[in-house]
């Protein structure tokens, strides 16, 4: 069995949240969560059967004023969150990835992967990566690639760790919910095209991420990145309004409860908005879409502790809640 929240009603910034949740013998529904740990179903409130969290955001200008009444609306019929499944909060139609977006971590990670013959001191490398870092900054080159949806899972769920994964990896990240079609957008409005925010653990295995048959090929985000389950997201989606400043957030992941992750969202190079305008230079974003904007310092690999099975994951992001996921090994067929 998945294992249960360390906090049900984990505190989020603003007045609600929304999730999707669901009760033995009863489907999955759109909530507006309550900061006391109470839930509205939203299907039965605005008498939409078929809501889901992804048609809210598709009507996100219209609907927003709407969920604030509902907010404060003390007649409302709310249940307790306890006892209810939370699931995954939103189910994206595409998947942006942000890599090398932390200055502090791609130069851990470069470190990490030095062949045992690189000729280079730990003090060089670092440096080396450093200067890299700053001239991808200076010249305005975000990098993207991207994800499965397939890939996501529940905020709580267990993750099964693939017998063919190596060097399964954490990497906790904030992510950002498109709210409406969005192509060739100015820097300068890009927030305006952000529904909230959310977490997302973008979990990798590093023994896949190069190519070994032909190293000229480069990353292979599939295989390494789109295993079933390997990105846990949510538990909420908090409103942008209810976050002043997505970059400068405290991201935080603690293994067995070990504090692993500990960095703020201001050592991204490029922040929310510059990925949302880049990414929509080239493609289409369309509601309910996910920008994961890259995972700071202290990954497995920097410590030399990858993830095996029965490993627990405590991952949080100031004002967005936090999950909690178990790892478990597949189980050979």
């Amino acid at each position: 069995m998945p294992v249960k929240p360390a906090a049900p009603s984990a505190p989020f910034s603003g007045p609600f949240a929304l999730g999707t949740l669901s009760a033995p013998q009863r489907p999955a529904f759109p909530g507006l969560v309550l900061a006391d740990g109470r839930v509205l179903d939203l299907r039965v409130a605005l008498a939409e059967p078929a809501l889901t969290v992804r048609g809210l955001v598709e009507r996100w200008d219209e609907v927003l004023p709407r969920l604030h009444e509902l907010a404060a609306d003390d007649s409302a019929d709310r249940q307790p969150l306890d006892g209810l499944r939370v699931h995954a909060p939103i189910e994206p139609r595409q998947v942006f990835q942000s890599g090398a977006n932390y200055r502090q971590h791609v130069i851990d990670l470069d470190v990490a992967h030095r062949s045992p013959d690189d000729p280079r001191s730990v003090e060089e490398a670092r440096a080396e990566i450093a200067a890299v870092m700053d001239r991808r900054a200076a010249e305005d080159l975000p990098y993207v690639f991207i994800g499965l949806p397939s890939a996501i899972t529940g905020p709580y769920d267990d993750v099964v760790l693939p017998d063919w994964a190596e060097k399964p990896d954490w990497e906790l990240e904030l992510a950002a919910v498109v709210s409406r079609p969005a192509h060739r957008v100015p820097v300068e409005e890009a927030l305006e095209y952000v529904a909230g925010y959310t977490i997302a653990n973008d979990l990798t295995d590093r023994a896949t991420v190069f190519r070994r048959d032909m190293a000229a090929i480069g990353t292979d985000w599939l295989r390494s990145k789109n295993a079933p389950g390997f990105t846990p997201l949510g538990p909420w989606i908090v409103p942008a309004a209810s976050i002043a400043d997505p970059g400068d957030l405290r991201v935080t992941l603690r293994l067995n409860g070990e504090t692993m992750q500990d960095e703020s969202t201001k050592d991204m190079l490029f922040g929310v908005a510059r990925l949302v305008s880049y990414i929509s230079q080239t493609s289409r974003l369309l509601p309910g879409d996910l920008v994961l904007t890259g995972s700071p310092a202290g990954n497995g690999m920097h410590w030399g502790r990858l993830l095996r099975g029965g490993d627990v994951m405590d991952g949080s992001i100031t004002g967005l809640g936090a999950q909690r996921t178990r790892c478990v090994t597949e189980v050979p067929a």
